[in-house]
């Protein structure tokens, strides 16, 4: 999970001194995206910089110090449930408020910010251009996940914040430039936008596998076909691919049973009673990589993994995942349940954090570099793993709810075999020396 308590002290500190994120970097020497990856709490400044912003804003090095050290004692989760239009996100809200407070958590809901701003008369069409609304929306977005993270901070308890839609489904309705201009304007980058969230949940458009339910009656900013409905979900779905825990809700059900399925997934990852991993793996012949980069719906991931010394049957490992120089940092821990369930734990790390674990890396195992492929196909998220010292094969894993779960394949995969169980195909097995 994100630390965010610093991120939002920074934050706060900035705002009551109205700078902007590029301001408040060019004062201290650093860049926009260094600000914007500390104030939503995926990097902290070093000791020299918490100087200089302590010097700023007039506060006490020792207690900004101590701010960005401290250990939160509330477990804050933030999740997306997001989807194409008529997906049935406000019945899914109702449940998930039922559900989860019965479970104990205090249950935060970030409201959908197109539909404050479009009701409220801001929207691509009163504004100058899509471009200067979506700025405005992302802007507004981010600046209320903020509040609310704030106040759960206030909370001693487990706390779900449930944002209905997150900041990355506006890439769904921005063309290339108009998307680098606002993250340029945001002075932050794709990566830390999209992980800046624990999990996604998608639920499908009933535009596409329920059609005879699709309507705007009872949401008066949606004005999409059902023909528009279904290419935004695709959009959508593009847009948050990548993201390491991304799970979509189909229609292959009735209505009440999608609410069930969603409730499923949210409850798997919040480990409730216990988080289980049931991953299916294969061994694949060398895919067409210019293939793989022309699909809508693949995104490519960089990973370097490091297995660290660890007891008690567990596997820990430390990884660096993102591109193009954008990275997070993850700590995760394995442990076999049986058969192919595994319980997984896995929490976000900063830089300083991950840089100090590398210190108790394993010396029997090197460094585990790979290019990962995200595919989302037939509602099911594949990741494919190319590795440099293979020319021939690679690996292709899917989770799945059930042990005997059908698999559709994409066609452009050439199975060779399942290697599941097959130890010398883990990736701890391929990093020993």
């Amino acid at each position: 999970m994100n630390d965010y308590e610093f991120g939002n002290y920074i934050y706060r500190l900035r705002s009551m001194s109205k700078m902007s994120q590029s301001e408040l970097a060019s004062k201290i020497g650093v860049t926009n995206k260094a600000v914007s990856k500390w104030e939503v709490g995926v990097a902290k400044p070093s000791t020299e910089t918490i100087r200089k912003l302590a010097a700023l804003f007039h506060a006490s090095i020792d207690k900004m110090l101590n701010f960005r050290e401290k250990e939160r004692n509330t477990d804050i989760i933030k999740i997306v449930i997001t989807g194409g239009p008529c997906a049935g996100k406000s019945t899914a809200m109702s449940w998930i408020q039922n559900i989860f407070t019965q479970m104990g958590y205090a249950v935060l809901f970030v409201p959908e910010t197109a539909t404050e701003l479009i009701t409220g008369g801001v929207a691509p069409w009163t504004c100058g251009s899509n471009g200067e609304y979506q700025k405005c929306q992302m802007m507004l977005q981010l600046d209320k996940e903020k509040v609310f993270v704030q106040a759960a901070e206030t909370m001693n308890d487990k706390v779900l914040i449930v944002c209905d839609r997150g900041a990355l489904d506006n890439k769904a309705y921005m063309n290339d430039l108009e998307f680098a201009e606002v993250l340029d304007f945001l002075g932050t980058d794709e990566i830390a936008l999209r992980d800046n969230y624990d999990a996604v949940f998608h639920l499908v458009t009933a535009a596409k596998g329920a059609a005879e339910y699709y309507t705007t009656a009872n949401d008066s900013a949606r004005t999409e076909t059902i023909d528009e409905a279904a290419a935004i979900d695709d959009k959508l779905i593009s847009a948050w691919t990548g993201h390491p825990h991304l799970r979509v809700i189909d229609n292959t059900s009735d209505f009440e049973m999608k609410m069930k399925r969603l409730i499923a997934e949210i409850s798997s990852f919040l480990g409730e009673p216990e988080s289980y991993e049931i991953e299916r793996k294969y061994l694949i012949e060398y895919p067409d990589i210019k293939w793989l980069e022309s699909l809508w719906n693949c995104r490519k991931i960089e990973i370097i993994q490091t297995y660290l010394n660890s007891d008690n049957g567990e596997e820990t490992r430390v990884r660096q995942r993102g591109v193009d120089g954008n990275y997070v940092y993850y700590l995760t821990t394995k442990k076999n349940a049986g058969g192919i369930k595994r319980i997984e734990t896995e929490r976000r790390l900063s830089e300083k954090e991950y840089l100090r674990l590398l210190m108790n890396a394993d010396p029997t195992r090197r460094p585990i570099r790979k290019d990962r492929y995200c595919l989302m196909y037939e509602n099911q998220y594949f990741e494919i793993d190319i590795y440099p010292f293979w020319n021939d094969k690679a690996i292709v894993e899917i989770e799945i709810r059930e042990e005997d779960q059908k698999i559709a394949f994409p066609k452009g995969f050439k199975i060779i075999r399942e290697v599941t169980d097959d130890e010398a195909y883990k990736n701890a097995a391929l990093a020993k020396i």
